[in-house]
């Protein structure tokens, strides 16, 4: 998602045209660093400090940042906290009634906001209706797929355009080539899906990134295996699977030759205990660690270090064919990758830099031939870090380290977000604080773990589901057989298999998103795939009621807009004054602040339950707010309405990685 290249606002003009026409107000609104081309609150905030600015003699810069929203409707839709104002001295209640109240020169008649309500120490502010909806439904209509976004926040220099985008990377997903791609990779696809879209949205350069678990001696037992039990025809078809496959196979025999070695060496005890001979036992033994799987796989693996060409060659055969699958999965949740990047594509010399480094600056030290990096000192929490161990080996730590600095390298990034379960939450923080006791704060200080937590009975109907696909196809037929329960609806679905298809994935995406990241869920099949509730499926019928709220108008009378130009010009929005109209248009207002909020938060429950929210709002309109039946201007003001209902869903569902469905 990228909200530079979509977007398209009224400008200025157009905006003070609305304004004096609906207001009598001459100029639009706007504080320092405000958008009111893309943000209605904005223009409301704006419009409120300067009100109160003139009224109460506080500074402008002082007011404009505590109006905040109200956590309930009926304190208004922005809500001033008096503390927040920092007038020392004061009572603050008594201040919250002045400001309100006659005593310090009258609140002003307002032609955007009513007069305000005092709560305690809270002042409230509500928006006055006719105002915001000629303002909000048309700005909506005229940005359609950028309304809410706002390219500005990823500007290096706001002021200055020119100077460029800011860089992010998001490092997600991460799953290790021929191993189930278990519940963490599921959870680190969704999420760091969202953030790319959500950074986008805000004018970031976005570098999406998967950094393939690709190397180690794993790769030289499944080259053995592959030897022994692969096969052309089923690589080509089911890469992933089929490695899998072959890694399980070989890695059985390779156990079963430990347990061989262990029982053997047992038996030569004994035999040396009697005094008898063990040198067949011995030869056993012998003949096992030198020609079985796991010596085989560590000389394969040598051979790769070495860089000969043919075990490079079908090391790279399988990460190829293995990216080519993944990357059809990854599509069918809207995802796609700029950087298959991986543990293999780290330099030694990074690494060994990085090693020389520590070891220059006082950062490492030798501990009975490991070397290891003593965290205590930061923070007894951070432990004590091995980055080699004592064969010689470098560990994730290290390679992670060259990794980073290869990447400020290659992109000079300004930020990097690491996607990742909470269970390495120890391994990041070490991560972070080695790269700044490094000497290099600058990369480290652009770094972020974004952690969650588990997910619980991840187990299908077939079994435990090992890889994505398997999750998506046991929940798409899941989802079918529910739309089976509807006949007549059933019937009318175009491709009710891919229809399942997209439902079935909303449902996956939409239950990992409803809590908080860090907090454990339970996978539930039944609970997801319900149209009943807070659910993915919830969310996809709305979406396809809005579309066919149009549909049957146009049914009804072919001559109403197809595009929402043309309901922008025709439509006579003053006739939108039911409460549930103003409810929802209120709704559809905070849209762009839920967006700014969310880059706060880094959380997708932050959009969703704010969609749910919204989407209550519209369901709760139908009966109020008839469109078919009604008389033609109150049926295009209505249909306004709903088409701009429809767009802010569709472009909370996108960020969120969803692909909303027409019908259904």
């Amino acid at each position: 998602m990228d909200a530079s290249s979509t977007q398209s606002t009224l400008s200025v003009d157009e905006l003070a045209q609305t304004f004096s026409k609906v207001a009598g107000l001459d100029t639009v609104p706007q504080q320092p660093n405000t958008y009111p081309a893309l943000n209605p609150f904005d223009i409301y905030r704006s419009h409120i400090t300067e009100l109160l600015a003139k009224q109460t003699g506080i500074e402008a810069k002082i007011i404009y940042p505590t109006l905040a929203w109200t956590a309930k409707s009926e304190n208004g839709d922005l809500q001033l906290a008096v503390p927040a104002l920092r007038q020392k001295g004061k009572d603050m209640k008594a201040f919250a009634q002045e400001i309100g109240d006659t005593a310090l020169p009258q609140f002003p008649e307002s032609p955007l906001v009513e007069k305000p309500v005092i709560n305690g120490t809270f002042v409230g502010f509500f928006f006055k209706p006719a105002a915001l909806t000629s303002l909000v439904i048309p700005q909506i209509l005229k940005a359609g797929p950028s309304y809410g976004f706002n390219p500005n926040f990823g500007l290096k220099d706001p002021s200055d355009p020119s100077a460029g985008r800011k860089k992010i990377i998001v490092e997600f997903s991460s799953p290790n080539i021929a191993k189930p791609f278990h519940a963490g990779h599921l959870r680190s696809t969704i999420i760091g899906g969202f953030l790319a879209n959500l950074y986008g949205g805000a004018g970031w350069d976005v570098v999406r990134m998967n950094y393939l678990g690709d190397w180690g001696k794993q790769y030289g037992v499944l080259a053995v295996g592959f030897d022994e039990f692969g096969s052309e025809a089923e690589l080509v078809q089911n890469p992933i699977g089929h490695l899998y496959d072959v890694y399980v196979k070989i890695s059985k025999i390779a156990a079963e030759e430990a347990d061989k070695i262990k029982a053997l060496k047992e038996e030569v005890k004994e035999l040396a205990a009697k005094g008898e001979d063990t040198s067949a036992k011995e030869g056993e033994i012998k003949k096992i660690e030198d020609e079985g799987v796991d010596q085989q796989a560590r000389n394969y693996f040598k051979r790769m270090v070495d860089g000969e060409e043919k075990a490079l060659g079908i090391w790279k055969r399988f990460r190829d064919l293995s990216i080519e699958k993944y990357k059809q999965t990854y599509a069918r949740l809207n995802i796609r990758y700029d950087d298959y990047s991986g543990e293999s594509q780290i330099q030694d010399e990074s690494m060994d830099a990085a090693a020389r480094i520590m070891a220059e600056k006082g950062v490492s030290e030798d501990s009975d031939g490991a070397v290891i990096v003593d965290l205590t000192k930061y923070s007894k929490k951070l432990g004590k870090a091995i980055v080699k161990k004592k064969d010689g080996t470098s560990l994730y730590l290290t390679r992670d380290i060259g990794a980073a600095f290869e990447r400020m390298e290659k992109y000079h990034f300004d930020k990097m977000i690491y996607v990742v379960a909470s269970q390495q939450d120890l391994h990041l923080a070490q991560l972070f604080k080695i790269e700044e006791a490094m000497g290099r704060k600058d990369v480290a200080e652009k770094c972020q773990h974004i952690n969650f937590g588990m997910v619980l009975g991840m187990s299908t109907r077939k079994g435990t589901a090992k890889f994505l696909d398997d999750i998506l196809r046991d929940v798409g037929e899941k989802m079918h057989e529910v739309m089976k329960t509807n006949k007549t609806k059933y019937e009318q679905v175009e491709d009710p298999v891919k229809t399942s298809d997209t439902l079935g994935i909303s449902a996956v995406m939409v239950q990992d998103m409803r809590g908080k990241r860090i907090n454990n869920y339970t996978f539930d099949m039944d609970r997801m795939t319900s149209f009943e509730g807070d659910t993915g499926p919830y969310l996809q019928y709305a979406h396809a009621r809005l579309c066919s709220i149009h549909r049957k108008a146009l049914a009804a009378d072919p001559s109403i807009p197809t595009s929402p130009q043309d309901f922008t010009a025709q439509a006579n929005l003053a006739l939108l004054t039911e409460p549930h109209a103003v409810g929802l248009v209120r709704q559809l207002a905070a849209w762009p602040d839920v967006f700014i909020n969310t880059i706060k938060t880094q959380e997708p429950t932050t959009v969703l339950m704010y969609l749910f929210k919204m989407v209550h709002a519209v369901s709760s309109s139908y009966d109020h707010l008839q469109v078919v039946g009604s008389e033609r201007e109150v049926m295009l003001a209505r249909l306004s309405l709903y088409y701009a209902a429809r767009q802010v869903l569709n472009n909370g569902m996108r960020l969120l990685g969803l692909s909303p469905v027409e019908r259904m």
